[in-house]
């Protein structure tokens, strides 16, 4: 949606409080408000400023506005060129949950950040990787492996005590891996969730993405869009058209496979297809 020189764009899970937006605002202002929600903005250009907590902030680019559900504050420019920014919200059932996964089941502190803007490089790049998984083709399983991270990254960073996580190790580790890529294997063409594969491996989620990225080296979804580019690649010398193959090995649309292809293989699927003798 646009708005003169302002611009937004929004996404919003279905079924939890998990929402994200995209925006770029000249001369909108926020009146004072607040979500139900934790809620976590990072400036690309220029700079917002807002007032929060009886006092008055700036986030300038690289920064990240940090707030905690039902905290009011406002917003506006704080430059001529207004600013850019990226923001989710994710509700504390969602937080609360995957911290619960991720401590084996013990009740989990709840992150609360005690200074509204951080200069944080490691939840910077932990936030722009999970609404880059929101806004674009992204799989359900990218997605909440995206979304584990960065909760378990605000958690480390929020003023609680980290949550203490339970990491699999030796043969529970290697046998928890091969059932999931067993899994995996099997089901090339269906969307797998991460609670799918993590009852079908017998552990929570978050120790099943550790001990899968420990034994193969990668993420179960890199796993699998690895699979799935492979199964195009075969298509593609068979004489299947790149649309073709695209849709035909799983792949949401053209343009999420074109370009994982050839990020992955160095060269576009029609390329390769005429690289034949």
């Amino acid at each position: 949606m646009a708005t003169g020189k302002n611009w937004v764009r929004y996404w919003r899970d279905s079924t939890r409080p998990l929402e994200a937006m995209h925006a770029h605002f000249l001369d909108h202002v926020y009146p004072l408000h607040s979500h139900d929600t934790y809620s976590f903005g990072i400036t690309d250009a220029g700079a917002q400023s807002f007032r929060c907590r009886g006092a008055d902030h700036t986030s300038a680019a690289g920064m990240v506005m940090a707030f905690n559900p039902d905290e009011v504050h406002d917003g506006r420019a704080a430059v001529e060129l207004g600013y850019h920014y990226r923001i989710v919200h994710i509700g504390p059932s969602v937080i609360h949950g995957i911290l619960g996964d991720a401590s084996a089941g013990r009740s989990p502190a709840m992150p609360l950040f005690v200074r509204p803007v951080l200069t944080d490089q490691v939840l910077t790049s932990a936030l722009e990787r999970l609404h880059a998984s929101l806004l674009d083709t992204s799989s359900d399983l990218a997605r909440e492996e995206h979304l584990t991270t960065a909760v378990l990254t605000m958690a480390k960073r929020g003023a609680t005590r980290a949550p203490r996580l339970r990491i699999l190790a030796g043969a529970e580790q290697r046998r928890v891996a091969r059932r999931a890529r067993a899994a995996l294997d099997e089901a090339l063409l269906e969307p797998v969730s991460a609670q799918h594969l993590a009852l079908t491996a017998g552990c929570s989620r978050f120790a099943l993405y550790r001990a899968f990225q420990a034994e193969y080296g990668m993420a179960p979804s890199d796993y699998q869009r690895l699979l799935r580019l492979r199964r195009a690649r075969h298509l593609l010398t068979s004489g299947k058209a790149p649309a073709d193959a695209a849709a035909a090995s799983g792949f949401s649309d053209q343009a999420h496979f074109n370009r994982w292809f050839k990020r992955t293989y160095g060269i576009t699927p029609g390329a390769y297809q005429r690289s034949v003798g």
